[in-house]
């Protein structure tokens, strides 16, 4: 079947509801970088330009159902409308009466910008109660978050069981497309790059991706699930525990396709939440200390990484190598994309 995109559907005078992917890294209340709203603009300028009423929802962060104020989408509503050059409203919450109203008064290529999603756990949980507070909002649904199109979340998966016409942003369909060609037939030597915090999310991906790769590049957060199955002291760093014989597994049926960073960034101090870290050094993956929280790949590891991606002529990357909400510990993520 085909996909329907945001050019198959009627938008004059309709209330859009599209879902982006806003999570952006913040420093002292300020966007430190606007790619991902940039990457949204050609979706939301075509719907403003359709006279469509926007209604855009993200999520920043892992409030994890707190209302932290360091996690507020508010600074992206400031960036926005200066790369729009129009005005765009924000409210401090995604459901309930004030958000309500605020649709109810929003008119033909106006934009209005929800608070963080995951504010509620029922985002996360995609409680279909949530979900459906979510679609009510809206006549039509788009999906241009692809960084989050594979999780079920009430705003991602939820939404689409209560509205009718559904569809996919310039985005989103983008990404699916090079997906769709690479997985036919993919030009080699083929390389592909996996971060972010969890291996449970993309088991399916790393699955997929095996066969086909000639190399692997496990980054982020899921790196140290796979120090801990190969015996690492891993400190405080992010660890499923539940997953470590997974990871045992993956690392012998790969061989030496898998390749995991040799050296990371790690600091005794860490605070997610109010997006604050210590001093940081960089070890060798195979001697974190006891107390430090692995946050960053290491330098070591971007030559490494540099060499074979400089070398590839497909490459696929999904997820950060580090906690890119933090500008001190982006900097291996960055210097990856700038290969």
């Amino acid at each position: 079947m085909k996909k329907l995109t945001v050019e198959d559907i009627e938008l004059a005078g309709k209330r859009v509801l599209m879902r982006v992917d806003f999570n952006v890294p913040l420093e002292n209340g300020k966007v430190a970088n606007d790619k991902r709203i940039q990457a949204a603009l050609p979706t939301i300028r075509y719907v403003l330009e359709q006279h469509g009423k926007l209604i855009l929802m993200s999520h920043l962060g892992r409030p994890k159902g707190k209302r932290i104020p360091e996690m507020s989408l508010a600074p992206c509503a400031k960036v926005l409308e200066k790369l729009l050059g129009k005005n765009v409203v924000f409210v401090n919450d995604c459901i309930g009466d004030t958000v309500d109203n605020a649709v109810k008064n929003l008119m033909e290529g106006q934009v209005l910008l929800l608070e963080n999603l995951r504010y509620y756990e029922e985002e996360t949980k995609n409680e279909q109660g949530f979900a459906e507070k979510l679609a009510g909002l809206g006549d039509v649904y788009i999906n241009d978050a692809f960084g989050t199109a594979h999780r079920a979340h009430a705003s991602t998966d939820g939404v689409t069981r209560y509205i009718d016409q559904c569809a996919a942003g310039y985005l989103l369909m983008k990404e699916l497309d090079y997906l769709g060609r690479i997985d036919d037939n993919p030009e080699k030597p083929f390389v592909a790059i996996l971060g972010g915090a969890k291996i449970s999310g993309k088991i399916d991906v790393i699955s997929n991706l095996l066969p086909k790769v000639d190399h692997l590049i496990i980054g982020g957060g899921m790196a140290y699930t796979f120090y801990k199955a190969m015996g690492y002291e891993i400190g405080n760093s992010l660890l499923e525990e539940d997953k470590v014989k997974l990871a045992e597994e993956l690392l012998v049926k790969a061989g030496d396709k898998i390749l995991l960073p040799e050296d990371c960034m790690v600091s005794d101090q860490f605070d997610f939440e109010k997006r604050t870290v210590g001093v940081l050094k960089q070890v060798k993956s195979s001697a974190i200390p006891r107390e430090a929280y692995g946050l960053d790949i290491g330098q070591g590891s971007i030559e490494i990484f540099g060499k074979v991606l400089r070398d590839a002529k497909t490459v696929v990357w999904n997820g950060p190598m580090g906690v890119f909400e933090i500008p001190e510990t982006a900097k291996g993520t960055y210097a990856i994309a700038r290969i």
